[in-house]
């Protein structure tokens, strides 16, 4: 084995459903799990559509732990969303199935194979408060604050959500 495949990465992986949102919800948490092994999970939240007029959207951050490569990861989540009927579409804003983002990979700030941290967990509210919830004071390896601090500092106008209740236990 190299040292890749014996390091155990911490990553975090966003989830959206806005098709079916309870039902893929569940369906890509139990074959996340099913991949990576035990999941620790933000509150779920749900959220009006971002870019595009569409249904709410239901998100949630993942937290697991790998050994593998980041590569291996993205190709990984791919793969479940295909497995839960996720179709490409050519316009980036557009209903989903399931979307599964790899928002960080250790502290690993890298351009490709995807661009890590992901820009978006500064951005978007649906990313962020999940984070907050889940890793509070982890520090974003670019802004060099924590999850908590960067939340506070937020401006909780620009993207409307709320916590909803969800319940889900590994198979």
């Amino acid at each position: 084995m190299n040292s890749t495949q014996q390091t155990r990465h911490c990553i975090l992986v966003s989830l959206g459903s806005n098709i079916n949102k309870e039902e893929n919800t569940a369906l890509g948490l139990n074959q996340m799990f099913r991949c990576f092994g035990e999941l620790s999970l933000s509150k779920v939240y749900e959220s009006q559509s971002v870019g595009f007029s569409g249904d709410n959207f239901y998100n949630l951050v993942a937290m697991a732990h790998t050994t593998l490569g980041v590569d291996e990861v993205c190709l990984a989540l791919k793969d479940i969303e295909q497995n839960c009927g996720r179709q490409r579409q050519a316009e980036k804003f557009s209903p989903r199935t399931l979307d599964l983002d790899l928002l960080t990979f250790d502290d690993k700030v890298c351009e490709t194979p995807i661009i890590l941290p992901r820009p978006e967990i500064e951005y978007n509210a649906f990313v962020l408060q999940p984070m907050a919830d889940i890793v509070p004071d982890h520090i974003h390896p670019v802004t060099k604050k924590s999850y908590a601090q960067m939340w506070q500092d937020y401006d909780k106008t620009s993207q409307r959500l709320w916590p909803v209740e969800y319940a889900w236990s590994a198979p």
